[in-house]
Parts: structure tokens; sequence; C-alpha cells
């Protein structure tokens, strides 16, 4: 199911959806026995492993989280939020790059977005260039690891190592951020 922790509800959907798949298999449905269908899409989750990793992430509590830390910020980091949440709202596909001291909140925010998409259930996918302040990040991963990115022998020739067809990137196309 990928969910570590799930809710009566979110097990109960997912038995009817494994039902469901069962039943496919002899042309036939949940409705034809009056049972109610899943009320989620779980074949991705399924199917992909890695994408089911990053949606098992209660909504309530990233809302609450996201909701929490909005009131917390300055005047520059709420406008880097609502410039960032309206990007990926209306799917425009911006490159933003948070400048500033060790110190000054770029973190703060980059968590914040994340809480408050994922509250969507957005999947959401933050990389950091290196090993600590992907820690920093809540699920973060180093983008070496994320994009498959060579560390060793690197050229102008080097490329991700990436199959188009892996979960990997099954999960990098699903991602909203």
């Amino acid at each position: 199911m990928g969910h570590e922790n799930p809710t009566d509800e979110q097990a109960h959907d997912y038995e009817l959806f494994l039902l469901e798949r069962i039943l496919n298999d002899s042309s036939r449905t949940l409705t034809d026995f009056e049972m109610t269908p899943p009320q989620l899409d779980w074949s991705l989750q399924a199917e992909n492993p890695l994408l089911a990793e990053q949606l098992d992430y209660n909504p309530a509590e990233e809302r609450a989280l996201a909701e929490a830390d909005i009131q917390k910020m300055n005047t520059e980091q709420r406008e880097a939020f609502d410039r960032i949440i309206a990007s990926v709202e209306q799917n425009l596909g911006k490159i933003f790059f948070l400048e500033g001291a060790g110190g000054t909140g770029k973190s703060f925010v980059y968590n914040t977005v994340a809480h408050h998409l994922r509250g969507q259930s957005v999947i959401v996918l933050c990389v950091s260039s290196s090993g600590i302040s992907a820690l920093i990040l809540v699920g973060g991963r180093t983008a070496h690891f994320m994009f498959k990115i060579p560390i060793d022998g690197l050229t102008s020739e080097s490329t991700c190592a990436i199959p188009k067809e892996s979960l990997r990137a099954g999960l990098i196309r699903a991602a909203g951020l």
C-alpha cells in the first residue's frame, strides 16, 4: 500500500482497490456485488513503490504544519512562498532560487512549500546538491541520488542514468514540484 501508518479509511479503500483488481481478472467489478468502489486511484502506488513513498504523507497533518509555518513567515518569505505555490498551482514550470546567508530561512520556506503541497496530495521531490542540506529538507535527497547524476568521470557528454520507463522516471514525471 505504501503508507507506513495508514488510517482505517485508507486501509479499507486500498482493500477495495485490491478486491477490484481481483474481480477485474474475471471481468467483474465491485458494483456487480453492490459494493462501493475505491475512492482513490491506488494503481500508480501499487505499481511504483517510489511513488508510494512520496505519497506516504498524511495530508491533514501536512496542511496543519504548513498553516503553522506560514504564520511564522516574514514578508519576504511569504512572498517567495506565494510565488512558488502560484507557479505550481498554475502549472507554470518556473524555476526559483532562494538566496541568502545561512540561517535566513531558505530551508524553512522550502519545507513550508513542501508541507503545503503535500497537504494537497501533490508529489514534492525535495532535492539538494549536498547531503547536509538534503538532511534539512523534509524527505530530502541529494540531486545525485534522485537524478542518478554520475559522480566520477563527469564530462560534457555525461547524462543522468535514469531509463525513460523506469520507476524513478515515473516518479519524476508524477511530481508537481
